[in-house]
C-alpha cells in the first residue's frame, strides 16, 4: 500500500527486457527509506518477475515500438502507442506520482509524454553508450537526463549529467546460497547468463559445451523464461529460467567466472562486484559498444558470436579459471569501468522534488 501522507511517490518505468528494470530497482532499494515506488512495465517482459520479487507494486500498459526501418508492424504499433498514451494518463492521474523515472524501453515513451502533459517531472537515465530511440524521444520532454558513460553526454546536450549507473549493494550469505542451489564448495562456479529474455545462441553453446565444461567446473545457467534446453540431468549443472535479483547478485559474487550478454544492467553488476567475465555481445547491436568499453580497458574477455565455436568457448573459460594472473587482473580492472550513480541520482531526485 502506498502511503502518500509521508513519502513522495516515484513511478519507475521500463521493460521488454530486464536490462531497463535492474538499475531502477537498484536505485529504489537505495532510496526506499525516503520514497515510495510503483513500476509500470510491459505485459510480456521479465520485468514483472524482477519487480514483484522486491515488493514494489507492478502495473502494465500496452507497449508499441517504432522501428527505424520499414515494417508493417509500425502501422499496428502506432495504434498501440496511442492507446498506451491514454492508459498512461489514467495511471498518472490515479496514482499522482511526484516523479517519473525511466532507464529506457518503448513502454516508457507514451508514459513520459503523458507525464509531460500533466507537468510531472521526468528523469531519464541512459545506460548504454549508444543512445536508444526511446530515450532520445523521452529526452525531448525530460526535466533531466543522466548517463552512465561520459561519452554519452554528446547525445543529449548541455542538460545531461554524467553520473554512472545505479548499483544495488549486497551482503552475500555464502553458506545459504551454496546450500540453496546445491552447489559443491570445492568446485569453481561458472555462472552463464543469456540476458533478461534469454539467448538461444548462448543456450545452444552451453548444450554443446556441457560435457567439456563439467570436466573442470560446476555451472549455474540462467536460460531465460521458457527457454530451458533439453539435456540429461547432471549433478554439477543447474539450469534455471529466472531467479530473484538478490540471488542473481549473490551467485555472481560467488562465481569464479561469469559468461554473459552485454546489457548495461548486468555489466554494471559485473563491474561493481569485480568479476572475471567472458562477454558475448548480441551481434550488430548496442551490446557490442558496451562490450568494447570493457575490452578497451582489458577488463573482460570479449568473444564474437559470429566467430565463436565450442572449442574456443571452452578453452577460454578454462584459461580464465586456471590462469590466476589473468583471472585476478580481470577482477581488478572490471571494478574500475562503471562508477556507482546512487549518490548523484539521490541529489538529482531530491532537487527535482524539492
Amino acid at each position: 500500500m502506498i502511503d502518500r501522507k509521508h513519502k513522495k511517490l516515484i513511478m519507475l518505468s521500463g521493460g521488454g527486457t530486464g536490462g531497463s528494470a535492474t538499475p531502477l530497482l537498484a536505485l529504489a532499494d537505495y532510496l526506499q527509506a525516503d520514497y515510495d515506488f510503483i513500476f509500470v512495465g510491459t505485459n510480456f517482459g521479465p520485468e514483472r518477475y524482477l519487480v514483484e520479487t522486491t515488493g514494489i507494486p507492478f502495473l502494465s500498459i500496452v507497449s508499441g515500438k517504432w522501428r527505424r526501418y520499414f515494417s508493417l508492424q509500425n502501422i499496428s504499433d502506432i495504434f498501440k502507442i496511442i492507446f498506451a498514451f491514454f492508459q498512461s494518463l489514467y495511471l498518472l492521474k490515479k496514482y499522482r506520482p511526484d516523479l517519473l523515472m525511466s532507464a529506457g524501453g518503448f513502454v516508457s515513451v507514451p508514459l513520459a509524454f503523458a507525464a509531460y502533459c500533466l507537468r510531472i517531472p521526468i528523469l531519464i537515465h541512459q545506460q548504454d553508450i549508444r543512445a536508444g530511440l526511446a530515450n532520445k524521444l523521452m529526452a525531448k520532454v525530460a526535466s533531466r537526463v543522466t548517463v552512465t558513460f561520459q561519452k554519452s553526454l554528446t547525445d543529449y546536450g548541455p542538460s545531461a549529467l554524467w553520473v554512472g549507473n545505479p548499483i544495488k549493494e549486497i551482503v552475500v550469505d555464502n553458506s545459504s546460497l551454496w546450500k540453496k542451489y546445491n552447489l559443491d564448495q570445492a568446485k569453481p562456479l561458472l555462472l552463464i547468463l543469456g540476458g533478461g529474455t534469454g539467448s538461444a545462441f548462448i543456450n545452444s553453446l552451453v548444450k554443446d559445451s556441457l560435457k567439456t565444461l563439467l570436466g573442470f567446473c560446476q555451472i549455474i545457467h540462467i536460460a531465460g523464461a521458457g527457454k530451458r534446453i533439453e539435456v540429461e540431468d547432471q549433478p554439477n549443472y543447474h539450469q534455471l529460467e529466472l531467479i530473484s535479483h538478490d540471488d542473481f547478485l549473490g551467485l555472481m559474487a560467488l562465481a569464479q567466472v561469469v559468461v554473459s550478454r552485454c546489457g548495461l544492467g548486468v555489466l554494471t553488476e559485473i563491474s561493481n562486484l569485480g568479476r572475471a567475465a567472458i562477454l558475448i555481445p548480441m551481434p550488430d547491436s548496442h551490446q557490442e559498444d558496451n562490450a568494447a568499453i570493457f575490452e578497451n580497458e582489458k577488463a573482460a574477455i570479449v568473444l564474437s558470436e559470429k566467430k565463436l565455436t565450442t572449442t574456443i568457448f571452452t578453452t577460454q573459460v578454462r584459461e580464465v579459471m586456471e590462469n590466476k594472473k589473468l583471472h585476478d587482473d580481470l577482477c581488478s580492472l572490471s571494478k574500475k569501468v562503471i562508477k556507482s550513480a546512487n549518490v548523484d541520482l539521490r541529489k538529482i531526485i531530491d532537487n527535482l522534488l524539492s
